[in-house]
């Protein structure tokens, strides 16, 4: 599922609220201004369903809580041609839509605003239908027009293709009211995703935004469930539903509420005072601290599915270069303490194919047992890094040409659990000679950071996708490698395998599932020989909800979807799922 999130795709954690009936705060005309106080009738930040909104009545089971986003402070921007981590929830998928969605949990592509798409001309066209009972929530029509508008702007703005559709496609045509043509520059099946995945913007009012790139969409027209801005405070915003959804009695709630939680303890404890109803969050010893709560109501699920939890290794600084430091690291760290320890046991250490269980039928064994480097092994770590002529000195830190062995590691302020994997890293890293310094940053900078390339080594995640392609491309394919700076949304550590180039063309036009396995069997072969990142931990799939007041919610016993609300366009089908109790 190329998206555009980052996804893929974890985000931290925020709080989401979905209201179901007439909340105090819909009292409120319009949207307030980001930074005012909260106007009377506007539950304050941190106020859960049931609690008393400041100067309004009590709001009971009328409000679901949704921890997610981690973020001390919003800022109003609906833009969806922008990557996910600078716009507000749900924006890709929630508030926009795509014409597909791919179900991760079923592994198949779900229709949206297409019915339907097809293959011609030896899979160089790809021809989605669109519906015809789908309006934008000013109430004007959607049709396969607006569509080829979006990639148009994606063409004329270059910025806004995150993920590089106009590479692959030469042409796109609204045919009429329902058709809409994709002409490729040569076969490129995994495209699908690429294409089916994004965001459409309405025609008649993005024909006069003068910079898509710039723009913050402030107050959305859209065709997804949630569309309507009632408040805006930079602690606190509230989405209603779209007065014109498509989907007749979806969604089952009125609305969204995020107020603002700068981090992994305040966003916890909100969920563990049953404040949260639908949660994304990492949570320590989640029986005692949140199921023993309300045995009844609070539940979880954490399928391994969430990608693999990444350390990059900018390729573009030394000693990041050399694959021998680069296995030396990764072989430092003892991945099964970080699994105990910083994620309490909810997951397994990464194998050197980085592949999660949603790839399991995908995975070459016989690549993933060659991969000794995953390995926690401190003797052939040092044996490594003697190799590669870095010498310790009489301070234990290893140096070469007078340069120590010193670099930072990029986290997320807030991420505990990822803190602490960086902070067992960082003493793992020490054991072997290397001086190794945690920086933590606030989501945004942190972002910026990763995609612009300006970092030693980061912590990140990898995207979640049909096939493997799409994931090694992201992570070795020389054609995204930018120049340190430019933004891009893969390859964040400037890695190319040009050995990987052929595999990837000759994927791009395979169809036959055995072929398909052959190539990735191959281009897994490589990913291990050539060590671009080095994986940690397979990500949990973070999922935690209540039923004290909404059911519907996917679990193992009913997994229609993801449970977590940290991965478009996922969510967006559990969004129109979900009812009140």
């Amino acid at each position: 599922m190329k998206s555009r999130s980052m996804s893929r795709r974890f985000f931290g954690l925020s709080a989401l609220l979905l209201s179901v009936g007439a909340t105090a705060a819909c009292d409120n005309k319009g949207s307030e201004a980001p930074g005012k106080d909260a106007p009377a009738g506007s539950a304050a930040p941190g106020a859960g369903a049931g609690a008393t909104p400041q100067g309004g009545a009590k709001s009971g089971a009328k409000l679901v809580t949704i921890s997610r986003e981690q973020q001390a402070s919003w800022v109003r921007n609906f833009n969806p041609l922008l990557a996910e981590g600078s716009v507000r929830f749900p924006t890709l998928a929630g508030i926009y839509e795509p014409m597909i969605v791919y179900n991760t949990m079923k592994g198949e592509f779900q229709p949206w605003l297409a019915t339907k798409y097809e293959w011609s001309d030896g899979n160089k066209k790809l021809t989605f239908t669109t519906r015809t009972e789908v309006k934008w929530s000013d109430g004007q029509p959607f049709s396969a027009k607006d569509v080829a508008f979006t990639f148009g702007l994606l063409k004329k703005f270059p910025a806004t293709d995150l993920t590089g559709v106009w590479k692959i496609v030469e042409s796109v045509e609204a045919k009429n009211d329902t058709t809409v043509e994709f002409v490729l520059k040569e076969p490129f099946v995994p495209g699908l995703s690429y294409i089916g995945h994004q965001p459409i913007v309405p025609e008649h009012k993005w024909k006069d935004v003068a910079d898509p790139v710039t723009f913050t969409n402030e107050n959305p027209v859209a065709t997804g469930p949630f569309t309507e801005v009632k408040v805006f405070q930079n602690q606190v915003y509230e989405l209603h539903k779209n007065p014109h959804y498509w989907q007749k009695g979806k969604p089952a709630v009125d609305g969204l509420r995020f107020p603002a939680y700068p981090g992994n303890d305040q966003a916890n404890l909100a969920l563990i005072n049953g404040e949260v109803d639908w949660a994304g969050n990492f949570v320590p010893d989640i029986d005692k601290t949140y199921v023993s709560k309300d045995p009844q109501n609070n539940h979880y699920w954490f399928p391994l599915v969430g990608g693999t939890v990444t350390l990059y290794p900018n390729a573009t600084k030394k000693p990041f270069d050399d694959i021998k430091v680069r296995k030396a690291i990764s072989m430092a760290i003892d991945r099964a303490q970080i699994a105990k320890i910083a994620v309490n046991g909810y997951t397994v250490g990464a194998d050197a194919t980085g592949l999660d269980d949603a790839y399991a039928r995908w995975r070459n064994e016989k690549a993933a047992a060659a991969g000794d480097w995953t390995t926690f092994d401190v003797a052939k770590a040092n044996a490594l890094l003697d190799e590669a002529g870095y010498a310790k000195g009489s301070d234990g830190i290893r140096a070469k040409d007078g340069k120590p062995l010193k670099f930072d590691i990029n986290v997320v302020t807030g991420w505990s659990d990822w803190v602490r994997a960086v902070q067992i890293t960082t003493q793992n890293l020490k054991a072997v000679g290397i001086e190794a310094t945690l920086k933590t940053y606030d989501f945004s900078a942190f972002f910026e950071a990763l995609q612009k390339g300006t970092f030693d080594m980061s912590m990140g995640w990898t995207n979640t996708e049909p096939t493997p392609f799409n994931f090694y491309r992201d992570l070795m394919s020389p054609e995204f490698v930018k120049p340190v700076g430019e933004v891009t949304a893969r390859n964040w550590h400037r890695f190319g395998a040009k050995e990987a180039e052929p595999l990837f063309k000759q994927f791009q036009s395979a169809t036959d599932p055995a072929e398909q396995k052959r190539i990735i069997d191959e281009l897994q072969t490589i990913f291990v020989e050539k060590v671009p990142v080095i994986p940690l931990f397979k990500n949990p799939s973070w999922g935690e909800y209540s039923t004290k007041r909404f059911v519907g919610w996917p679990n193992k016993e009913n997994p229609y979807a993801k449970l977590s609300p940290n991965n478009p366009p996922d969510y967006l089908i559990v969004l129109t799922e979900i009812k009140p109790k």
